[in-house]
């Protein structure tokens, strides 16, 4: 038996199966003085939310080329620990404050991605 040289064919397997870690990016559009108000709204949820399981951080980040624009970039453990957060009692109440602010231009508030791949 010789071991094979050269390059080897890509794969196409799919990822292994397993816990994926997962972002969340919740859109938001704000002018103004409103844009006070996604900023201190943003604040108030990231306190209540502190120490919620599975939940390895958040970011509030605005659009440089257009400061109306802002999203929520909350990063999870997996997608099983955001939607275990998601479907419980407290997650509607607790990110109400942003409830004005969604930017349904896009269809959709917000987007949710597992990770794939990172370095």
């Amino acid at each position: 038996m010789t071991a094979a040289v050269g390059p080897q064919p890509a794969t196409t397997e799919p990822p292994a199966a397993g816990p994926q870690r997962a972002r969340v990016m919740l859109y938001c559009r704000a002018g103004g003085a409103d844009r006070d108000r996604v900023v201190e709204a943003y604040h108030e949820i990231s306190r209540s939310l502190a120490g919620t399981p599975g939940m390895l951080g958040n970011e509030l980040l605005r659009d440089v080329l257009d400061p109306e624009s802002f999203v929520v970039l909350s990063e999870w453990e997996s997608l099983e620990a955001f939607r275990s957060w998601e479907s419980g009692s407290q997650h509607r109440g607790t990110t109400s404050p942003l409830r004005p602010f969604q930017d349904h231009s896009r269809g959709r508030p917000f987007g949710l991605y597992g990770v794939d791949a990172a370095y």
